[in-house]
């Protein structure tokens, strides 16, 4: 297949769901990690056409829903400094923080900017030395390269007023919590295909062996996901545990090897904190000792923010497959997209965003 209109073909799909509802012949749970592929999902009804058999829950792969509260209102402090240009990816600009968000920092007089790569903030330094630029550096290990390399260059052009307020996450250690969890269902993952086509899955290949789950790297669109599925169900029903890989197009197994390299280069594992989830161990990056004069965190002070999460959202739950959305007693009642209450609703892969734009939430409402 060549063109995108072939992976959202009908006739494939409606085969592919046939194939799946001969395969399986017990119930099996499982859970796609990228909130790419939630949306899809959603959008598309995939989890409505599947047979009774499969349950498909939601994981944490969304990067603006796990971005921890405490990060969300450091940002937030440094945005309000004078002198300061903050630069952000437009989806973290409606994340709600304890006090607002960015869009309300913004209009009361915070140089709030919007960017579509690190490496814009390096020209907005260059042109603005009397100034600090700050980047706000989340995601998982799809924008860690891209960040990297934004200290990288700025180290080498001797940029003083560049800096990043670093919240990456990892997925493996992510899917590690999942299955040690006690609370734990999944039974198999369909993998993330664009953290993938930068790391590979060489990774997850202890994971499936250590704990006994297939994990299918699976693409982001109907064909792709329903193609994941029926492999994850095959091997539960023949009782193998594999990575497998759905997603050759994007993804070879040791992923992108220069990307990687530059990682490494700048950045050094850590323990994270995810928002609603807590802290996982070794699940994040932080900038290594010779880039720390580029850690926005040092240069304003900021680590000592801390945050409560409000009691009434359950994004945590949703983001560990324990629950959907709908389970939330302030899904589109109290949390909308105008109104959210977590990130789960505000960012654009968001679950709880995904079963409010295409409607799951109407069924709900009265007539």
């Amino acid at each position: 297949m060549k063109y995108l209109d072939e992976y959202r073909d009908g006739r494939l799909a409606a085969g592919l769901l046939e194939s799946i509802r001969r395969t399986a012949t017990r119930q099996w749970t499982l859970m796609e990690v990228c909130g790419g592929q939630t949306h899809s999902i959603v959008k598309y009804g995939l989890d409505e056409l599947l047979p009774g058999e499969i349950e498909l829950v939601h994981g944490p792969g969304c990067p603006v829903c796990v971005t921890p509260l405490e990060t969300i209102d450091r940002a937030h402090a440094i945005a309000r400094q004078p002198g300061v240009i903050f630069c952000s990816f437009g989806d973290m600009l409606r994340v709600p923080g304890s006090h607002g968000d960015l869009f309300q920092i913004k209009a009361e007089g915070g140089d709030v900017r919007i960017v579509y790569s690190p490496l814009d903030c390096l020209k907005l330094a260059r042109a603005n030395p009397e100034r600090q630029v700050v980047f706000l550096a989340i995601g998982f290990e799809t924008t860690a390269p891209a960040n990297a390399m934004a200290a990288w260059q700025a180290r080498a052009q001797g940029l003083t007023n560049f800096s990043l307020l670093v919240s990456h996450v990892l997925v493996p250690p992510a899917i590690r919590a999942i299955l040690e969890s006690p609370r734990n269902r999944v039974q198999g993952f369909l993998g993330p295909g664009h953290v993938c086509a930068v790391m590979g899955w060489e990774e997850y290949e202890p994971l499936a062996a250590r704990y006994g789950v297939p994990m299918v790297i699976t693409g982001f669109e109907p064909v792709d996901l329903l193609e994941g599925i029926l492999m994850a169900v095959r091997q539960l029903e023949q009782g193998r545990a594999a990575v497998e890989n759905q997603y050759a197009r994007a993804v070879g197994r040791a992923g992108n090897v220069e990307a990687r390299r530059m990682i490494e280069r700048v950045f050094e594992v850590c323990d994270r904190a995810w928002r609603g989830i807590g802290v996982i161990p070794e699940s994040g990056y932080r900038l290594r000792d010779e880039f720390a004069d580029y850690d926005a965190e040092r240069r304003f002070a900021v680590a000592s923010v801390h945050a409560e999460e409000p009691a009434i959202c359950i994004s945590g739950q949703v983001l560990q497959g324990h629950k959907k959305p709908r389970d939330c007693p302030a899904f589109a009642k109290e949390c909308t997209p105008q109104t959210p209450l977590g990130a789960t609703m505000v960012s654009a892969e968001g679950a709880c965003a995904a079963y409010y734009n295409y409607g799951r939430h109407l069924a709900q409402l009265p007539q």
